[in-house]
Formats: structure tokens, C-alpha cells, sequence
């Protein structure tokens, strides 16, 4: 398999800490970059976790103007 290099700017403070953590379990950028891309290939999707749910039957505006109504 042939294989191709891919540049990323990144800001360094997280480069640093991304990188710590990294470090801590025995990754290296790359190699943490790979496992990533394997996830995303394998699966569709990617795979990350985030703590930020849709409720669809409000809208921000909505929920807002609600909140308000209550005082």
C-alpha cells in the first residue's frame, strides 16, 4: 500500500496539550491521526463523543422567550 503525507496547522497550545495526552497513552501524533482515520473509514462516522443535545421541538429563540416568561 502506497502511502501520502498530510500537513495540519494547528495552534500550539493545543498541539501541546493534545499531544501530553497523547504521550500518556503511549501514542504517538501519528500514530493517535491513523487510529482515527481507521475509525472513520471503517465506520461511517466519526467518533467522538459530545455532550451537546438537539432537542427539536424548541428553538434557541424559543426556549429563550420561555424562560423569560416565567420571571
Amino acid at each position: 500500500m502506497s502511502t501520502t503525507n498530510y500537513n495540519i496547522r494547528l495552534d500550539q497550545e493545543l498541539k501541546d496539550k493534545a499531544f501530553s495526552v497523547l504521550e500518556g497513552y503511549g501514542l504517538t501524533p501519528s500514530q493517535a491521526i491513523k487510529l482515527f482515520l481507521h475509525q472513520v473509514a471503517e465506520t461511517n462516522s466519526i467518533p467522538l463523543s459530545f455532550d451537546y443535545h438537539v432537542n427539536s421541538n424548541n428553538s434557541p429563540i424559543k426556549t429563550v422567550a420561555e424562560s423569560h416568561s416565567n420571571d
